[in-house]
């Protein structure tokens, strides 16, 4: 594992979640109309440019707490702090957060056990667990199979305990796993798809497995545009997440293509910004947009951090 690979995904997701966050829930049509081309500000949530969102507060806040181990209880208090004082917010004040992930950490406000805190109904499959699992891959990249699965399972679980969700996550980092250890992003697609099939063979996933069927046995990357919805439902995020990245051949054609998806534009660019980022690595983001983005200097050493935590593991 490179510091290039993990600045790259720390700074990627949250780049891609501030192009997203000017243009939130606004219809695709708008963006063919008048597409994302830069940095924008204001719009949706009325924020400054290079203003990230909850996806990007709550991944560096598990970023933060993987730096002192793999401890579930202390993620979770991350994200009541974040949730009740701003803590690592882009300008210190929470604009955005998802129904499931605000139940989930008023939940663990109230003592409920981490692993039981996210809402487990299948209406509860929303993309908030998926869009600050990053960091968690960089985690268990050298663990066995088993284990890489579990935590992906368990980080999940704190806002999204339904199943659907947990294998979302699974799916996603596998492949961050995958790219980190060197592959091409077709080569760690491919893998993917053969581990996650052996690995959701069994119950209880066998059941689950159909959701997930376009990304796992059919030929994604040439599925038309049209084809591609970006709403915030966790298997069509995932899906248009990884579209973006196979159909793009560096990291600004894929976080644009992600953000002029239209509907949830600051989630969407996160996920595949992640992936474009560890991919590419930080060399690969432009220089304009790491200037641009909030706490950039505070991002770097998050970064330096988590691999110096991990040179030593």
């Amino acid at each position: 594992m490179k510091q290039n690979q993990i600045l790259g995904g720390l700074f990627g997701l949250s780049i891609g979640d501030a192009l997203g966050v000017p243009v939130e829930f606004i219809p695709r049509e708008e963006r063919i109309k008048d597409p994302v081309t830069d940095m924008r500000g204001f719009g949706t949530h009325n924020q400054p440019p290079g203003t990230w969102s909850d996806d990007s507060s709550l991944a560096f806040c598990l970023c933060e707490s993987l730096c002192t181990g793999y401890d579930l209880n202390d993620i979770g208090k991350r994200f009541v702090d974040w949730y009740d004082t701003g803590y690592w917010s882009a300008h210190g004040n929470v604009f955005d957060i998802g129904i499931g992930t605000r139940k989930a950490i008023q939940n663990l406000k109230g003592g409920m056990e981490p692993i039981k805190a996210g809402p487990r109904d299948e209406y509860s499959n929303g993309n908030g667990s998926l869009m600050r699992i990053l960091p968690l891959a960089f985690y268990v990249e050298k663990e066995d199979i088993t284990t890489q699965f579990n935590r992906a399972h368990e980080v999940s679980c704190l806002t999204h305990g339904h199943i659907r969700s947990q294998m979302a996550c699974g799916i996603y980092t596998q492949i961050a796993v995958n790219l980190i250890g060197g592959m091409d992003k077709e080569r760690s697609y491919e893998r993917m798809i053969d581990v996650v099939s052996e690995f959701y063979s069994s119950e209880p996933y066998i059941k689950e497995i159909q959701h997930f069927k376009n990304i796992l046995e059919k030929d994604f990357s040439e599925f038309s545009s049209d084809e591609i919805s970006a709403s915030g439902y966790v298997i069509k995020t995932l899906e248009a997440s990884l579209w973006c990245l196979l159909k793009n051949d560096s990291y600004e054609k894929t976080v644009l293509a992600a953000v002029n998806l239209g509907e949830d534009t600051d989630t969407v660019g996160a996920i595949a910004g992640g992936l474009a980022g560890i991919h590419y690595g930080y060399k690969g983001i432009p220089k304009r947009w790491i200037e641009s983005i909030a706490r950039k200097d505070e991002i770097y050493q998050l970064g330096k951090r988590l691999y110096q935590s991990l040179s030593n593991k």
